[in-house]
């Protein structure tokens, strides 16, 4: 298996990577996890990453399309390439704030 797809919702905060988000870490952990509980009870993931997520690629339901290994940050890599297709992460946080996961491919 040498690349997966997948979509992400990213909640930054305040001092992550690139971050614009003037939130507190505290705040975007408490929002990601009731995403997190949205999703659990039934929510759609492309409409959650269209409303909530600060990554461009929420504009397109989380979709970051096609990637290998060595293209994200450990963290995401290893959990993408952890899921069964059709799966969805735990909340995982990297240098870019909080992400939930879901393998599409």
């Amino acid at each position: 298996m040498s690349q997966v797809r997948a979509s992400h919702i990213l909640l930054m905060y305040q001092g992550s990577a690139r971050s614009t988000a003037t939130r507190s870490k505290d705040a975007a952990l408490q929002q990601i996890n009731q995403i997190k509980q949205e999703l659990d009870g039934g929510g759609d993931f492309a409409a959650l990453a269209r409303k909530h997520s600060d990554c461009p690629s929420g504009k397109q339901g989380g979709d970051l399309g096609s990637f290998g290994k060595g293209q994200m940050v450990k963290e995401f890599e290893t959990t993408t390439f952890g899921l069964p297709v059709g799966g969805t992460s735990e909340v995982i946080e990297t240098m870019f704030g909080y992400h939930i996961i879901r393998r599409t491919a």
